[in-house]
């Protein structure tokens, strides 16, 4: 009897268990959140998003606040996508 219990326990629970997969909302949710946070970074420096150049004459803060949207996007890319989402 514990023998068939001890069977049946992994099983019902790989039955339970749904497969998963990350989309394409959460990626475009996670892009927005990068995108609010940039524009609020950029009118903390006193300018407007996407209206500055980047370039090396461009304020140290606007240059952070472009280095912060890389690095947010990218984290959107390796793990929004690859999230599991129902």
């Amino acid at each position: 009897m514990k023998a068939t219990a001890f069977l049946l326990v992994p099983f019902a629970l790989l039955t339970v268990v749904r497969p998963v997969s990350g989309g394409l909302i959460a990626y475009g949710v996670c892009q927005t959140g990068c995108n609010a946070l940039a524009v609020a970074c950029y009118g903390a420096a006193g300018a407007t998003f996407g209206t500055v150049v980047a370039s090396a004459l461009a304020p140290a803060a606007i240059l952070a606040c472009n280095a912060g949207l890389g690095t947010c996007s990218s984290a959107c890319a390796t793990v929004a996508l690859l999230a599991p989402t129902p």
